[in-house]
């Protein structure tokens, strides 16, 4: 697909971008080569390919499912200006 230099500047103005009239043809090529490339890329025959998550065939490392920290709730809440059965308080901004 190409794109002319009114369609480009078609698309700026859409968009929102400047664009200075030098660049126009530039913009021009290379937004054309990009939609070329979707366009072979949609002319692939996917039908029988699997997606996948991750490009290569790896796995999470995972860590050991283990505290690591002590539990210092008490002492952080002794610092809040409002505390109730162990939770925050904090003023009401929706009525």
């Amino acid at each position: 697909m190409s794109l002319s230099t009114d369609e480009v500047r078609k698309i700026a103005r859409l968009a929102r971008l400047a664009v200075d009239e030098e660049e126009v043809t530039t913009y021009a090529r290379e937004l054309s080569s990009i939609l070329d490339l979707v366009d072979r890329m949609n002319a692939v025959d996917t039908a029988g390919v699997t997606p996948m998550a991750h490009p290569q065939h790896a796995t999470q490392r995972l860590r050991p499912d283990a505290v690591t920290e002590p539990d210092d709730r008490d002492r952080y809440q002794r610092n809040a200006p409002a505390v109730e059965r162990g939770l925050y308080l904090v003023p009401r901004v929706v009525e």
